[in-house]
């Protein structure tokens, strides 16, 4: 009877990652097969997995932690939960965005855009909005990094024309 730690047939296979500044990353198979990009990387050429590191020129080694706990959670999530999110999902989304700032989601998009890894830009995606939902002009501008180039004059032509589009924003 062969021992759990001797049989490598029921241990997922790891696959390796290399952020763009050189940090080495082991993630099981079923998680980096989350990433459209990695699973089309390794398309056809299965056997290769364990032995070729994959290098993930547009994501840096800060974002990887955060991307790999989605997916882990993700993926446990839906082997417990085949229907739509629960509670648990839910507080698990809230606090995984509650200590980000915008300069950390926008990073985080980029990589997860990068990754094509859909569920994470979707949700990402959907948070950038809920934080940007009935703000200023000028949060908008500043959180997208959108240069104003209206002068004075055409911007209060703009808010005179539209005054209801700034009317009842949310304080920034």
């Amino acid at each position: 009877m062969a021992s759990p730690s001797n049989s490598s047939s029921t241990q997922a296979k790891k696959i390796k990652l290399e952020s763009a500044d050189g940090v080495l990353f082991e993630v099981e198979e079923p998680m980096a097969m989350e990433m459209e990009t990695v699973k089309l990387y390794f398309a056809g050429n299965e056997d290769a997995i364990e032995d070729t590191v994959m290098p993930l020129p547009n994501v840096l080694a800060e974002h990887m932690p955060a991307i790999l706990d989605f997916y882990s959670k993700h993926l446990e999530f839906r082997k417990r939960y085949p229907l739509p999110p629960t509670e648990e999902v839910k507080a698990f989304d809230d606090a995984f965005l509650e200590n980000k700032s915008n300069d950390q989601l926008k990073e985080l998009i980029k990589a997860a855009n990068y990754l094509n890894s859909k569920e994470l830009l979707d949700f990402l995606t959907n948070a950038a909005a809920n934080r940007i939902k009935n703000k200023s002009v000028e949060y908008v501008r500043a959180f997208f990094g959108v240069e104003n180039d209206f002068t004075p004059k055409e911007e209060a032509k703009i808010r005179a024309e539209n005054k209801w589009a700034f009317e009842g924003l949310d304080e920034d």
